[in-house]
């Protein structure tokens, strides 16, 4: 397999017309659309019409407007014997194909055969005028229709509004496009662009305690119990124990979603053999539930058990003396992972009372694309009806779909509150599969930004390179051009957030197993998608598997070798300090070995020398280092991910379904263990990694405000450490780790917090 050229992947910088790309003072935290290039539009507002004369044999008419501007027709839906309907649609036309110098609007009667003439209004362009937001929007106003010939008709007015505006207006996200004139009225809802909002996610607790009191099919048998609690698809069962009252004391974590639609259903079974017959039911609305919002624990119930019989062929519920004890909480205090935390764009606990205030401002500029490889064919031509998704917390963006374009202008921006630096934003390009045809929306690529690599209030203008992996090898799908700020609120509160805890408290309280994060995260993933897959437009499944990185855990060749290489990166730095080394004890440059001679003998001579040398070094290190900082956001590396030179052996494993679909039974089942197995290798190996890369990112200045913070502390352990004698510094610090456990605080502590909020390359994978 050839590999590709290395450049065709590089991040470039651009220079579009905005706003924004100059100075950034204060005063653009509230500025809208200076992130993008400015596009003109004529706007038509067609509001309603009143006493239109009949056309029909009956003296109505079925009433409907058409709006015209040279070859573009835009068209209202009609009204049944209707004179006096009311539309309220708007009407955009670009300015940039503009190919007539008056628009016309036309009211006609739908008609089987041919639709009739009711009346028109004419508007010269050059007399439109102009609106610029924040302006209050143009009032509509009454126009007396005019026949073929342009006199006044005897009945029949129209509400009209026609300004010339930009993409800023507040019409815009709901009008027809005249770039989209192509897709049927029916279709437009398909294309528009649309705000959505994530299910708030819980994490629901239940702890079955017992039961008592239990009726037994058979009165004189030691029954076998065990619970089954299920909400919604997911159900887990407690394990076996014997008698009528039972004890388990089991933990079991669920997710849900607000507004609780789907109830706990609690199932007392008794395994009989190979069958197993239900000794209770219990069912719990979730609005009933309390919520917990830290480590304090919730009083338990009991519940009574219901139990189904069978009275002349129809199921009914009876009540018994049977009970569970149940202790149910939904806790607010975490925060549900819904999202690989490599990538996550939202730390926050669940619990709205324990957000802290924001740091800052992200704004977002999609500007435009280009040379989008085609999706489909379309009149024996390929081309792409392309769209952007972008995702930050709990906020997904959609844009408007760009009908037939393979470099689509959407010029759209967005914004968002930032809580913490250490997250990242995601951009996905989309082919929009709805618009003829029905089908699946296909992944174009993505692009990865973390805010703490971005300096603030500065403009990063840069076109990224959209890059998808397939079973024929790596490929550049195209590139999109995004205009990013990050622009501060507090500085001082954003230093702060780099010595909290990176998740809530209650994870560290109550830390939950890897095991179950992996189990909640796939079934958070499917309630977020099943969610906005119902919203009007759907945002589809596989656009938001694709943007939360769904099966990104799975066992991959290429995944492994990346991996192993990123730490041999990081290695590289010790290996390379003990080959010099080892050079000095070889004397093959004795002055330098000489040196080193003179300095170890200071060194010991005064021993309180020793600690503030490496810091007063790594001080300069990182200060010399400042020069060479990055100076554009990190963007996605095939070398890093190791996918410029996979093999296609590897490439088919890792396109292979999970469980595998190659061979027998047996190679089938061994396989898979061994794909489990070794992606469980792979994310330590990846861990391990992340952690070297961030020991690198201290004096990288990858994140410029945590290179800033570490290199000062250096400074300031220099000089205490020079005015401290160096035993008592010894003292102080044997006493500080072997102190008693009073003194420990399950939290971690602040060079941790510091620590882990460091970037690494995760980021660049692909």
């Amino acid at each position: 397999m050839q590999r590709p050229p290395l450049d065709e992947f590089a991040l470039k910088e651009t220079s579009p017309k905005i706003v924004g790309a100059g100075a950034i003072t204060g005063d653009k935290l509230t500025s809208t659309y200076d992130l993008v290039e400015q596009m003109q539009y004529l706007y038509v507002r067609v509001v309603k019409a009143k006493e239109l004369p009949g056309k029909d044999v009956t003296g109505s008419c079925d009433p409907y407007v058409e709006v015209k501007l040279g070859n573009y027709k835009g068209v209202t839906r009609h009204f049944e014997k209707k004179t006096n309907p009311e539309w309220n649609h708007v009407f955009a036309f670009s300015q940039d194909r503009l190919q007539a110098s008056f628009v016309e609007v036309l009211v006609k009667d739908k008609d089987v055969i041919v639709d009739d003439f009711i009346g028109k209004i004419q508007f010269d362009l050059n007399e439109v005028p102009r609106r610029v937001p924040p302006d209050s929007p143009l009032a509509p106003q009454w126009y007396r229709l005019e026949d073929k010939k342009g006199d006044k008709i005897k009945t029949g007015e129209i509400m009209l509004a026609v300004w010339k505006g930009t993409q800023a207006d507040e019409a815009f996200p709901d009008a027809w496009h005249s770039d989209a004139a192509t897709v049927g009225r029916e279709g437009i809802t398909n294309i528009r662009g649309k705000v959505y909002l994530s299910p708030k996610l819980w994490y629901f607790r239940v702890n079955v305690i017992e039961c008592q009191d239990l009726l037994p099919g058979e009165k004189n048998r030691i029954p076998d119990v065990a619970v089954r609690v299920a909400v919604g698809n997911q159900a887990m069962r407690t394990k076996v124990a014997k008698g009528v009252n039972p004890m388990w004391n089991e933990d079991f974590v669920f997710v849900t979603a607000e507004p609780f639609e789907e109830p706990l259903v609690i199932f007392v079974e008794d395994r009989v053999g190979s069958n197993t017959e239900v000794l209770g039911k219990c069912v719990i609305m979730l609005s009933n539930v309390p919520r917990r919002f830290d480590h304090k624990a919730v009083p338990a119930r009991w519940h009574n058990l219901e139990k189904h019989t069978l009275v002349e062929g129809e199921k009914k519920e009876t009540r018994f003396a049977s009970k569970i004890h149940l202790r149910l909480c939904l806790e607010g205090g975490y925060h549900v992972l819904d999202e690989s935390t490599h990538y996550s764009s939202d730390l926050r606990p669940t619990s709205r009372q324990l957000w802290k205030s924001s740091i800052g401002l992200l704004e977002l500029g999609i500007i435009s694309a280009t040379g989008l490889s085609p999706m489909k064919t379309r009149d024996g031509l390929g081309t792409t009806d392309a769209y952007c998704v972008a995702k930050y917390g709990p906020k997904w963006v959609r844009t408007r779909s760009i009908v037939g374009s393979t470099t689509p202008k959407w010029n759209e921006q967005y914004t968002w509150e930032v809580f913490d630096p250490h997250t990242v934003i995601t951009v996905g390009v989309f082919d929009n599969g709805h618009i003829h045809g029905g089908g699946k929306d296909s992944v174009i690529g993505k692009v990865r930004i973390r805010l703490s690599t971005l300096e603030t209030d500065r403009v990063y203008t840069h076109s990224y390179p959209l890059i998808i992996l397939q079973t024929s090898g790596v490929k550049k799908t195209g590139e999109v051009q995004l205009a990013v700020r990050f622009s501060c609120t507090s500085f001082f509160n954003m230093l702060h957030k780099y010595t909290q805890p990176l998740l809530p408290k209650m994870h560290y309280a109550h830390p939950l197993s890897i095991t179950q994060l992996d189990m909640l995260r796939h079934h958070a993933n499917q309630l977020v998608a099943m969610r906005l897959g119902r919203a009007e437009p759907p945002l589809k499944k596989e656009v938001v598997d694709y943007m939360l990185d769904v099966g990104i855990h799975i066992w991959s060749v290429r995944k492994s070798k990346a991996n192993f290489y990123r730490i041999m990166n990081c290695l590289s730095g010790l290996i390379a300090v003990g080959k010099w080394f080892e050079q000095i004890c070889h004397w093959k440059n004795p002055f330098t070995t000489i040196l080193i001679h003179v300095l170890h003998v200071i060194l010991m001579i005064y021993p309180e020398l020793i600690l503030p040398t490496v810091f007063l070094y790594l001080f300069l290190i990182g200060i010399w280092r400042w020069r060479w900082k990055p100076r554009h956001p990190p963007h996605m590396d095939i070398q890093l991910s190791h996918a410029h030179a996979v093999g296609g052996d590897e490439l088919d494993e890792e396109f292979d379904t999970f469980p595998t679909s190659k061979g027998s039974d047996l190679v089938r089942m061994r396989y898979d263990r061994l794909r489990s197995i070794a992606g469980r290798i792979q994310t330590v190996v990846g861990d391990l990694a992340t952690q070297g890369e961030r020991f690198h990112s201290l004096i990288s200045w990858r994140d410029p405000r945590a290179s800033a913070l570490f290199v000062t502390f250096c400074l300031i352990m220099a000089i205490v450490l020079y005015v401290t004698p160096f035993q008592v510094l010894g003292l102080l610090v044997g006493f500080y780790i072997l102190r008693h456990p009073r003194f420990r605080h399950k939290l971690p502590s602040l060079p941790v917090n510091f620590f882990r909020r460091l970037p690494a390359r995760t980021d660049c994978l692909l």
